[in-house]
């Protein structure tokens, strides 16, 4: 389905919300506003099968529709592997279950509705925060990464991808028209990148490189690299 829910003049913007709006439109709406989305998924089947272990979990923490979800298990052939796959977005929870149960495979997954700084995370060969880690208070972030850390294996990845401040203007300008125009080539008027932003702004706070690079190390990682980059959009591998 086409996302036009920013297509119409509205009186009053709210702050963005996975509802079922959202949610109806999900796949459209991200593979149009987020560079590099649909590689960046099919590469963390390509990671699962190099980290994942026997007899381990899997964490999709902020897992939408399952589409990471899926990516992964598609690419596991170990033994004893368990999914969980955590939103608290009850329209992403409630579509992502019908859709994950819509393919068949011997890996089991668990889908979960609730926050993710609640998850507890044990016996974790690959965790997963794709896009989700921008929207957790910045107060929460060093918390939440620790406690992955910790319930990560030796060995264990973390995979962080997220939308990224640079901290030369002039860098951030050029990279903020570029991504502008990724959005208008894909059909987005201007209308409809003008009042998306204006929702988003005062939930998504994006960070720089270094940021993100020195909570990872702090929180018990021993590397943090960039694997993905297109423009203002970057994964993250983090090996504990």
């Amino acid at each position: 389905m086409k996302d036009n829910i920013f297509s119409d003049k509205l009186c009053q913007i709210k702050d963005f919300d996975f509802d079922d709006k959202v949610a109806a439109v999900f796949p459209d709406m991200i593979r149009r506003s987020v560079p590099g989305y649909e590689t960046i998924i099919k590469h963390l089947g390509s990671l699962s099968r190099r980290f994942v272990t026997d007899n381990s979990n899997i964490y999709d923490l902020g897992s939408s529709l399952g589409a990471a979800t899926l990516s992964m298990r598609r690419n596991i052939e170990n033994k004893g592997v368990h999914i969980y796959a955590i939103d608290n977005s009850s329209s992403m929870v409630s579509r992502s279950k019908k859709i994950i149960e819509s393919y068949e495979s011997t890996i089991d997954v668990t889908v979960i509705e609730d926050s993710i700084e609640n998850v507890d995370i044990e016996n974790a060969s690959m965790v997963v925060l794709n896009f989700t880690l921008q929207f957790i208070e910045k107060s929460l972030r060093t918390q939440l990464l620790r406690k992955i850390a910790k319930g990560l294996n030796n060995g264990g990845l973390l995979v962080l991808s997220e939308k990224i401040h640079f901290d030369n203007p002039i860098t951030q300008n050029f990279i903020d028209e570029m991504h502008l125009d990724f959005k208008r080539e894909n059909g987005y008027s201007e209308l409809e990148i003008s009042q998306k932003r204006e929702a988003l702004q005062d939930i998504l706070i994006p960070e720089s490189v270094d940021d993100h690079r020195k909570r990872l190390l702090d929180a018990g990682f021993s590397t943090a690299d960039i694997w993905f980059q297109q423009y203002n959009f970057a994964s993250f591998v983090a090996i504990k």
